[in-house]
């Protein structure tokens, strides 16, 4: 079986194409055949003027239909496709959505911030590991901040905070954001020791990939804050140069850095997992779930 999720976040637009099998113990395999990440940047618009231009319009239009034409390629079947923070807060999301729908037949969703962390948390990464302790998902994007607590084999709280990596950019995050979300944190997390965080987002991913380590082992938190130190002190030009970073990544790469430190230090989470997955993995498990049980929303087939 053949699945995909868009994911239009507030920094990228992102296509994740999986082929799912059944394994011999019964459950299912998800093998990535593609992953395509188009840097549309909407947060930069939305965040200023509150919706999103013209021009951003037709380049979000021709994104979606070039991946309707990967999607026919690899002969998807069922689809489910959501939008974040950016499309949250544009005033004309509505008619942008329709306008993709009239052109391309792809319905996008505008989840909340809970739904986020929730579909976040469907990757189900804390399962494999073991049970002795809590761990935070840190879900980091442009517009917003997602975090899922989950211990004693329970999901404890799932909460979205508008701190994200083109906000901070822009300076709209102010002191009471992050004290609310270092309240919330502290709060959330009190009485659970040995807790280890699990970042997910592209931001992480190319920190991990910097670190040089091998797959499955964990970053500490104080190389976190040596990267956010060392990155910090340079240009996004030098940042480009010396780190072979993309534009759209080296301007939010500090950020992100920042968020995640902060995040460790207030859960006091002294290492944090970096697994490559993220929010079109999370549609990916959902929408196979929702097929299994034989009652996919008609939104989901691909026509």
């Amino acid at each position: 079986m053949k699945l995909a999720a868009i994911d239009i976040g507030s920094n990228a637009a992102r296509l994740l194409i999986s082929e799912v099998t059944e394994t011999e113990k019964g459950g299912p395999h998800f093998n990535k055949l593609n992953l395509v990440r188009v840097p549309l940047r909407l947060g930069f618009d939305v965040f200023d003027s509150g919706s999103i231009p013209k021009e951003k319009i037709r380049k979000i239009v021709e994104t979606i239909k070039a991946y309707k034409h990967l999607l026919n390629i690899y002969e998807v079947q069922y689809i489910k496709a959501c939008a974040t923070s950016a499309m949250r807060d544009a005033a004309n999301a509505g008619d942008v959505l329709r306008k993709v729908k009239l052109e391309t037949g792809i319905e996008i969703k505008i989840i909340s911030g809970d739904e986020e962390a929730s579909y976040i948390y469907e990757n189900h990464i804390a399962d494999t590991m073991a049970t002795d302790h809590s761990y935070l998902y840190i879900d980091v994007g442009g517009g917003s901040t997602e975090l899922t607590f989950f211990a004693r084999g329970k999901l404890l709280f799932k909460e979205s905070f508008n701190i994200g990596t083109i906000r901070l950019l822009k300076q709209q995050v102010t002191d009471r954001h992050w004290e609310e979300m270092k309240e919330y944190i502290k709060l959330g997390t009190k009485g659970f020791s040995d807790l280890i965080a699990i970042g997910s987002g592209g931001n992480i991913n190319k920190v991990f990939s910097l670190s040089k380590r091998k797959e499955g082992k964990p970053l500490q938190l104080d190389l976190l804050k040596d990267y956010l130190k060392e990155l910090g002190s340079f240009s996004v030009q030098e940042r480009m140069r010396l780190y072979s970073l993309r534009e759209d990544r080296a301007d939010v790469i500090v950020p992100a850095l920042q968020i995640y430190v902060n995040v460790m230090r207030w859960a006091d989470a002294s290492e944090i997992y970096v697994p490559k997955i993220g929010l079109a993995d999370g549609l990916i498990h959902l929408l196979y779930d929702e097929v299994k049980s034989r009652k996919p929303n008609r939104t989901h087939l691909l026509t």
